[in-house]
C-alpha cells in the first residue's frame, strides 16, 4: 500500500487549473513557496524548468513527476495535483498528463531524492491506483489514498 511520507494534507491539489506545462510548473512552484517560506517561488520554478529542459518528467500513463534540488530546503517535500484537464507535458508516451507529483529535495539529498522518485514511480505501478487517484472525491480522500492514512472526517 502507498505511504508517501513527504506529502502533507496541504500538499494535495485535487483540481489544478492549468492549460500548459509551464503554467502547471508555475502554479506548483507558487504552492510550494506558500508552504515552505524558506523558498522563493521563482527559484522553485526555475529549478523545475531547468530539469524539464533536460527531458520531460512526463513518465507516461498520464503522469508527470517534476522534481529538483534546492539549497535552502532542509527536507524532502512532495505535492500531488490532479489536473482538471489533461495537458500536453511532452511525456515519453506522447499522452497528455492529468496527475502530477512534485518532488523537491535538499541540494545535498543525494540518494534520498532518488529513493523518493523511485518510491513514487513504484507506487504508481500498483494495479488500479492511478484510477483511484483520478476518481478520488476530494483532497482528503486523495491524501488518504497516497499516505495509507484514514480519510479525515468532516467536522
Amino acid at each position: 500500500m502507498p505511504v508517501l511520507e513527504f506529502l502533507s494534507p496541504d500538499s494535495v491539489i485535487p483540481g489544478l487549473r492549468a492549460r500548459a506545462k509551464k503554467q502547471i510548473l508555475l502554479e506548483l512552484a507558487a504552492q510550494a513557496a506558500r508552504q515552505l517560506p524558506s523558498l522563493d517561488e521563482r527559484e522553485v520554478f526555475e529549478t523545475l524548468l531547468q530539469r524539464e529542459r533536460l527531458g520531460s518528467t512526463g513518465i507516461g500513463d498520464g503522469v508527470a513527476i517534476p522534481h529538483g534540488k534546492l539549497a535552502r530546503l532542509d527536507r524532502l517535500f512532495g505535492m500531488v495535483a490532479r489536473l482538471e484537464k489533461p495537458t500536453d507535458f511532452e511525456a515519453l508516451d506522447g499522452q497528455p498528463v492529468d496527475v502530477v507529483f512534485l518532488l523537491l529535495a535538499p541540494e545535498n539529498a543525494g540518494a534520498d531524492h532518488l529513493k523518493a522518485l523511485a518510491q513514487v514511480a513504484r507506487i504508481l505501478r500498483e494495479p488500479g491506483l492511478l484510477e483511484r487517484i483520478r476518481t478520488a472525491r476530494d483532497a482528503s480522500a486523495l491524501y488518504a489514498l497516497l499516505t495509507n492514512r484514514p480519510t479525515p472526517q468532516a467536522a
